[in-house]
């Protein structure tokens, strides 16, 4: 990396699931020794309630989250990419790491469907910070 705490930027559709969560997982379990970004192409109005329920059955808060877009500043200022389904609307800049984490949406699932990407998402996650330690 090229900071000594270098910044990871999570990017989905709506930012209101996967990139969400795991953003939630990689504050909760990086914490000040990683920057945490996440934002979405078409952001949705407010995180998916399921998404958050998943979470906080984890005891990780991410209903104070809001969606956000994704812009050209974000990916500059992150040494990490990780895309969730994005497609060609993530911008790509020479220099960044990125990874694709190919997971199902949460949108529109009920609690039983999405425990199950929650905690797919949570091994990447530990994965990508032992990575990055």
């Amino acid at each position: 990396m090229s900071r000594a705490r270098p910044t990871v930027l999570f990017v989905c559709v709506h930012n209101a699931g996967r990139s969400q969560m795991a953003a939630g997982f990689l504050r909760e379990l990086g914490g000040d020794d990683v920057e945490v970004l996440s934002a979405g192409s078409t952001p949705a109005d407010q995180v998916n309630p399921v998404a958050v329920e998943a979470m906080a059955e984890l005891g990780v808060d991410i209903a104070g989250q809001q969606p956000k877009v994704l812009t050209d500043d974000a990916v500059v200022a992150a040494d990490v990419v990780v895309t969730m389904g994005c497609g060609d609307e993530c911008p790509f800049y020479v220099g960044r790491r990125y990874e694709d984490w190919v997971l199902d949406d949460p949108a529109g699932q009920g609690i039983d469907a999405v425990r199950p990407i929650r905690d797919e998402i949570r091994t990447r996650v530990e994965e990508l910070l032992a990575s990055l330690r």
